[in-house]
């Protein structure tokens, strides 16, 4: 009996290794999808059963918002654990890479967890990435706009949408998809993370014409949207919304439909590569040992407010997906209906996968709400679009300052889609206060742009000073 009990407290005594600092990480990217998701409800028009499927396997949430409206900015705040305001990269001209430390990234820390790091299609911007933060990453499967060049009626000014001629297989998506699923399918000698980054639904909205088949143009409707919906936005509202370009080159060609088609479109495709992506999870050997973690950069205006695109604070341009599923942790078919912002998916990702959490960075773990979903959260979801510019979202309100003084305030209950600016009402200052008290005030310069980036604002300050 001495020797077995003498076992017993050694093993007491040991440090444990928990199973979830050997779990797997597939790490879903998705670009330019806003909230128009099936499980959201958001437009009824959108046919995502596979994400909406993905969604009833662990928490879904459905308050989650980008730390930047851009891309650039978002997805180097999420892979860095550095807010826009920290780092100084705000848009997409910087160079991430000249603002954000090596020994900060998000991969970096699984590396040094002993883990394998892979990746493939866009995770930072463009489908940059840095040396050395990978184990592999997958050569590019394309140009997206390859298919584009021949595409006809290719779309409204800088608004690109049309369907091709090809298949599933001619895109890069299902190249970057299948990179995936040869991984989840491999047998690894040490832990991994796989990260996936999907194009679509970014522009161009060129996908196979099937797709555009599945949203006849004849029973497309038009987003909720109403006329002169800028009149009580201040000036920096008006300057990110733009409503004398894109929109009003979409209205002048009466192609609004067409373009909300295609944007449907290329959700679809996207859906049907997430599809694929899961169905090589389902038959991984790895399945019941990974954490899946599903988000997108941010989300997109289709004439909302008069403005497209994203770079923008409202809802449309903000919100956007996150998705959790961590064995032993998550419960199928879970909500969270509490206001989160990706900057707590880095420490997330650590947290679930006994990764330490690095000391800079800015964003609490989702740990506590993915287990208990009514946990009371005591912050806003913050959403920055170049310096000192910024969006809060509550439960309840939406509350946006300006770098010039500027704001707007939005009561959710009564206005989901920001139709009635608050800010100058009397009857609300008190409201503003309480919430103001949340607006960052960390708002460093812009960090160095790139080469590319220079020579482009070069270029078009050019073309602007001989108009």
């Amino acid at each position: 009996m001495k020797p077995l009990l003498t076992i017993l407290l050694l093993l007491a005594s040991a440090p444990l290794a928990t199973a979830a600092e050997k779990r797997n990480v597939l790490f879903i990217a998705v670009d330019d999808l806003n909230h128009w998701l099936g499980y959201l409800g958001r437009n009824p028009q959108t046919k995502t059963p596979h994400i909406d499927a993905l969604a009833k396997r662990g928490v879904r949430f459905t308050k989650s918002y980008c730390a930047a409206p851009v891309c650039n900015p978002s997805r180097a705040a999420l892979m860095s654990g550095l807010r826009p305001g920290a780092s100084g990269v705000y848009d997409n001209g910087q160079d991430w890479k000249k603002a954000i430390a090596k020994e900060q990234t998000l991969t970096t820390q699984f590396l040094n967890a002993g883990y394998n790091v892979y990746g493939a299609g866009k995770i930072y911007h463009s489908s940059d990435h840095r040396e050395g933060e990978w184990t592999d990453y997958a050569k590019d499967g394309g140009d997206p706009k390859t298919f584009a060049k021949s595409a006809k009626n290719d779309g409204v000014g800088g608004i690109k949408f049309a369907p091709l001629d090809c298949v599933d297989g001619d895109m890069q998506d299902y190249r970057t998809v299948s990179y995936g699923i040869e991984q989840l399918g491999k047998k690894h000698d040490k832990p991994f993370f796989l990260a996936v980054g999907l194009h679509k639904p970014h522009m161009p909205w060129n996908v196979p014409e099937k797709y555009y088949a599945m949203h006849p143009l004849d029973q497309i409707q038009l987003p909720p949207h109403k006329a002169g919906d800028l009149a009580d936005v201040p000036a920096g509202g008006i300057k990110m919304a733009k409503p004398d370009g894109d929109h009003r080159q979409i209205l002048e060609s009466g192609r609004w439909k067409e373009a909300v088609q295609g944007y449907l479109a290329a959700i679809s495709f996207c859906d049907a590569m997430i599809g694929r992506l899961m169905d090589g999870y389902d038959k991984s050997p790895h399945r019941d040992n990974t954490i899946v973690v599903f988000w997108c950069d941010h989300g997109w205006h289709l004439g909302e407010k008069e403005h497209w695109r994203k770079f923008a604070l409202w809802e449309e341009a903000t919100r956007s997906p996150v998705i959790w599923i961590a064995p032993g942790v998550t419960k199928p078919d879970t909500v969270c209906h509490q206001p989160v912002d990706h900057m707590s998916i880095y420490p997330t990702v650590c947290d679930l996968a006994g990764v330490p959490i690095p000391s800079h960075v800015q964003g609490p773990s989702l740990k506590p709400l993915l287990s208990s979903p009514d946990t009371k959260w005591p912050q806003p979801a913050i959403t920055t679009f170049h310096q000192n510019n910024h969006g809060l979202r509550f439960p309840d309100w939406r509350y946006i300052r300006y770098a010039d003084g500027g704001e707007e305030l939005y009561d959710h209950k009564s206005d989901p889609y920001e139709w009635t600016n608050l800010a100058n009402n009397p009857q609300y200052a008190a409201v503003k206060k309480d919430l103001a008290q949340y607006l960052p005030t960390q708002n460093v310069d812009e960090c160095p742009r790139d080469n590319d980036g220079a020579a482009k604002a070069k270029k078009n300050a050019k073309k602007k000073a001989a108009q």
